[in-house]
């Protein structure tokens, strides 16, 4: 599978109101026992991400995009994004990383929020 593919479907799912398309999208970029990480949530498992979406999307009214062209090397991605409001506001920015199985599924997904603070 094309890793490009990969997390333009996931960023997609992120977009995805309805639950039967999500899932259709995270079925073709996430693996079955995935694991989905970030500050606030620990999600095991690609229906229970689906689920986990739905949820973020509904409460916060808003959206997920993807705000760089993701890059690679090994079975390693990184991309960056931004969670906007129902007013296109930004909401709050973030980074993820990526392990991709061998199938070029996303196998664990580590997310952080904003940007690392600087060397003092």
């Amino acid at each position: 599978m094309d890793w490009q593919q990969t997390i333009a479907d996931y960023g997609a799912a992120w977009q995805q109101a309805d639950q039967v398309q999500r899932l259709d999208l995270l079925t073709k970029c996430f693996a079955t026992d995935g694991v989905y990480v970030d500050p606030t949530a620990e999600v095991n498992g690609r229906s229970n991400l689906c689920d986990h979406i739905g949820e973020v999307l509904q409460s916060s009214g808003g959206r997920v995009e993807l705000t760089s062209n993701p890059n690679n090397h090994h079975d390693v991605v990184h991309f960056t994004w931004r969670m906007v409001g129902p007013d296109d506001t930004v909401m709050v920015t973030g980074h993820d990383f990526v392990r991709l199985d061998e199938q070029g599924k996303i196998s664990h997904l580590a997310g952080f929020f904003g940007d690392p603070a600087p060397l003092s």
